[in-house]
C-alpha cells in the first residue's frame, strides 16, 4: 500500500480522497494557495504546504510547486482528483519521472483519451458504439471534402475542437450554406482557447440523454464496471443534477454498453477509475467521450453498488489488483446527488463570502460531501462547487423523497446557493417520471 499521498486538489474531493486514505493507514499531505489556508483537509492531513498565491495557475496548476511539495515531504504518490491538472497527459508524465505513483492512468492513456479524434477511433476498435462522424479530423485545406462528409453524416451536424472540453470548443450547423463559415470560427476558437485548430464533425443528435457508465480497472488484466448514471440535467454543458441508475434504458442496450465499456477497459489497458460519456437517443447509445479520472458525481455510483471508488484508485496505484469482480457489483437500490453551488438560483452569478450558519442534512441514505462550515470564507477565485448532497433508497420513489426532504433540511446562510433551483428541480414532474433529455432544464430556466 501506498505510505504516503499527496493530495493535489482543494475543496470537497480533497477531503474525500483525505478520508479514503485514512481509512487505507496512508498518511496525506494537503497542499493548498494562500486563499485555502482554512479548508478542512488542510486542518486534517498530516503534512500541510502552501504552493502558491490565489491564483490557480500559480498554485493548483503549478506542476514544478507540486512536484517540489512532493519532494520535500516525501511523498510516494500524488493524487490530483478532478479538474485542475487531473486529465493534464504532461503532468502524470512528469509525476512518473520525478519519481513518484501518479494515482490516475497511464500518460499515454490520458493523452489517448484526451483528443476526441483519437479517443473515438479507439472506442471503433474496441466495439464501443460511437456517433456517426468524420473518420478523423477535418482537413484544413478542403471545402469540398468538409461538405462532402456533412453530407454523408446527414444535417444537422456538430463541429467540435479535439482538444475541446467543458462546452467549448463545440458549434452546431443546420445546413450547407453555413458549414464553412461554422468550421472556420470553431477552428479559430480551439485555436485561441486551446492552441490545437483540430476539429471533427459528428451527428447532432436533437434530444438525447447524458448517460455515462463508471468503471474501475487495476492494469493488470481486471476491468469491471459500476453500471450506469444518468446526468442529463445540465445548464451550458455543465452537470447539476445525477442519478443512478439511470432510468427507462433500453434493457439489451444496456447490457451491450456495459459490456462494451469493460471490453473497452481491457483492449487499452486501462488503469484506474475512469467514465465513458454516451449520448443516449431513441433506445440506442451513441459515446462522445471518457473521462480519465474520479468525476464529481461518483457517489451515486458508490451509493448503488456498495464500492468505494476512491479507494479503489489507491489500490489500484498501490500496484494492488482490484478487490472485487464482475459478479461482486450487485446493483442496489436508487440514488441521486444535487451539486451546491455557491451561486444565485436565478443569475448563476457567483457568491463567494463567509458562511454564517451551515447546517447538514442527515438521516439514513443521506450523505452530504462537503469542505465547508460555519465560519469558513468561500474565495472568489475557483469553482463554485460547496458540496454534493447525495440520497439513497430502494427505489427511485423513495430516493426523491429523501432527497426532497434533505434539500429542505440543508442550511448554508450568509451567501447566496442553488438550493431553491434544486428544490425545484426534484419536485418537476416530468424529472419525477425520468428520462429528461440534456436540453430539458435549460428550456425549463427560459435559456433556450
Amino acid at each position: 500500500m501506498l505510505d504516503k499521498v499527496l493530495i493535489a486538489n482543494r475543496g470537497e474531493i480533497a477531503l474525500r480522497i483525505l478520508r479514503a486514505c485514512k481509512e487505507l493507514g496512508i498518511k496525506t499531505v494537503a497542499v493548498h494557495s494562500k486563499a485555502d489556508r482554512e479548508l478542512m483537509h488542510v486542518r486534517l492531513a498530516d503534512e500541510a504546504v502552501c504552493i502558491g498565491p490565489a491564483s490557480s495557475a500559480q498554485s493548483y496548476l503549478n506542476i514544478p510547486a507540486l512536484i517540489s511539495a512532493a519532494e520535500v515531504t516525501d511523498s510516494s504518490a500524488i493524487h490530483p482528483g478532478y479538474g485542475f491538472l487531473s486529465e493534464n497527459a504532461n503532468f502524470a508524465e512528469q509525476v512518473e519521472r520525478s519519481g513518484f505513483v501518479f494515482v490516475g492512468p497511464r500518460a499515454e492513456t490520458i493523452r489517448m483519451m484526451g483528443d476526441k479524434v483519437s479517443a473515438i477511433s479507439a472506442m471503433k476498435k474496441a466495439g464501443v458504439p460511437t456517433v456517426p462522424g468524420s473518420d478523423g479530423p477535418l482537413p484544413e485545406d478542403n471545402d469540398d471534402a468538409i461538405l462532402a462528409t456533412a453530407k454523408r453524416i446527414g444535417y444537422p451536424v456538430i463541429i467540435k475542437a479535439a482538444a475541446g472540453g467543458g462546452g467549448r470548443g463545440m458549434r452546431v450547423v443546420h445546413s450547407e450554406g453555413s458549414l464553412l463559415s461554422s468550421v472556420s470560427v470553431t477552428r479559430n476558437e480551439a485555436n485561441a482557447a486551446f492552441g490545437d485548430g483540430t476539429l471533427y464533425m459528428e451527428k447532432f443528435l436533437e434530444n438525447p440523454r447524458h448517460v455515462e457508465v463508471q468503471v474501475l480497472a487495476d492494469g493488470q488484466g481486471n476491468a469491471i464496471h459500476l453500471y450506469d448514471r444518468d446526468c442529463s440535467l445540465q445548464r451550458r454543458h455543465q452537470k447539476v443534477l445525477e442519478e443512478a441508475p439511470a432510468p427507462h434504458l433500453d434493457p439489451k442496450a444496456r447490457a451491450d454498453v456495459l459490456q462494451a465499456c469493460v471490453d473497452a477497459c481491457n483492449e487499452i489497458n486501462y488503469r484506474g477509475a475512469g467514465t465513458f460519456e454516451f449520448l443516449y437517443e431513441n433506445g440506442e447509445f451513441f459515446f462522445i467521450e471518457m473521462n480519465t479520472r474520479v468525476q464529481v458525481e461518483h457517489p451515486v455510483s458508490e451509493m448503488v453498488t456498495g464500492v468505494d471508488i476512491v479507494k479503489e484508485q489507491l489500490r489500484i496505484a498501490s500496484g494492488l489488483p482490484l478487490s472485487i469482480t464482475q459478479d461482486d457489483v450487485q446493483l442496489n437500490g436508487h440514488a441521486f446527488e444535487c451539486r451546491i453551488n455557491a451561486e444565485d438560483s436565478r443569475t448563476f452569478m457567483p457568491s463567494p463570502g463567509k458562511i454564517d450558519l451551515y447546517h447538514a442534512p442527515g438521516g439514513l441514505g443521506v450523505r452530504m460531501d462537503s469542505h465547508i462550515y460555519t465560519g469558513y470564507s468561500v474565495p472568489p477565485h475557483y469553482d463554485s462547487l460547496l458540496g454534493k448532497l447525495i440520497t439513497w433508497g430502494a427505489s427511485r420513489e423513495t430516493a426523491l423523497t429523501r432527497m426532497r426532504n434533505a434539500l429542505d433540511e440543508l442550511l448554508v446562510e450568509g451567501i447566496k446557493t442553488n438550493i431553491d433551483l434544486q428544490k425545484d428541480l426534484v419536485r418537476d414532474s416530468a424529472f419525477m417520471q425520468g428520462g429528461v433529455n440534456i436540453h430539458y432544464l435549460e428550456k425549463k430556466l427560459g435559456l433556450t
